[in-house]
């Protein structure tokens, strides 16, 4: 549920990664962002798989260091490392394919604020921070804390480079049934358009949520239906049927 009451009123902070972003034109898209835990993930993975390609890469310019030298040997280790450092992310991550091997795997993309896919430029812009990112020591301390302080989880990288990064697919969730459908419940309050939307998409998206989930979500718009509970979450439900009949 994108937003919701809290309880002086006002709208209280998102619950989910959920994000209305409007563009110039007018035109309203939504983007899942991904968290910091994710993104660590991601990050393991691709850790990873440099470190099994440094390995299998040694192993054939040590044979290139016998027959031509190691003085060649060591040139070739320091660019493969440059490679790896620097190009890695930046060759997977412009254009269409937008996410790297790591974030691939956890079902992650890079992208413009805007939605589109990320240019070379900009690839380059957010992959070339990282060195800043992962200070002190590389311990990545510096892009976390970012991350934690941005509202769209956005490093450095991502904030001079105008990217996010994104869920390019969704777990396939069980869906729950939703109470029946509740007599229209006009609410006591003026409600904003984003209001409205979070209070539909609070019923459109219920089903994929616990009923234990959908009554602590619905708790946190207790100042607009008065009630806590169950029956908190069922005023709610009237509220976005009527919401409903009314667009």
């Amino acid at each position: 549920m994108p937003n919701t009451y809290g309880s002086n009123g006002r709208p209280a902070d998102r619950l989910d990664t959920l994000q209305s972003i409007e563009l110039a034109e007018g035109v309203e898209i939504q983007l899942r962002i991904a968290g910091p835990y994710v993104r660590v993930l991601a990050y393991l993975l691709d850790f990873l798989i440099r470190i099994g390609i440094c390995i299998a890469a040694y192993l054939v310019i040590m044979l290139v260091g016998v027959v031509a030298g190691f003085n060649v040997a060591g040139g070739l280790s320091m660019l493969l490392m440059f490679f790896l450092t620097f190009f890695y992310y930046i060759v997977f991550e412009a254009g269409k394919r937008g996410a790297s091997p790591g974030k691939r795997a956890m079902g992650l993309r890079v992208v413009d604020t805007s939605g589109a896919p990320i240019s070379w430029g900009q690839a380059f812009i957010r992959n070339m921070l990282r060195f800043a990112d992962g200070m002190p020591l590389f311990s990545y301390g510096f892009g976390l804390m970012t991350t934690l302080m941005t509202k769209r989880f956005q490093r450095l990288g991502d904030l001079l480079a105008n990217t996010v990064v994104v869920y390019d697919r969704l777990p396939k969730m069980h869906l729950s049934s939703l109470p029946p459908a509740m007599t229209s419940v006009a609410p006591n309050v003026p409600l904003t358009r984003e209001e409205q939307a979070a209070i539909l998409g609070f019923k459109e998206r219920g089903g994929m949520w616990s009923e234990a989930r959908r009554v602590e979500l619905a708790d946190h718009a207790s100042e607009l239906t008065g009630s806590g509970g169950v029956r908190g979450m069922t005023k709610l439900l009237g509220v976005a049927q009527w919401l409903g009949e009314k667009h």
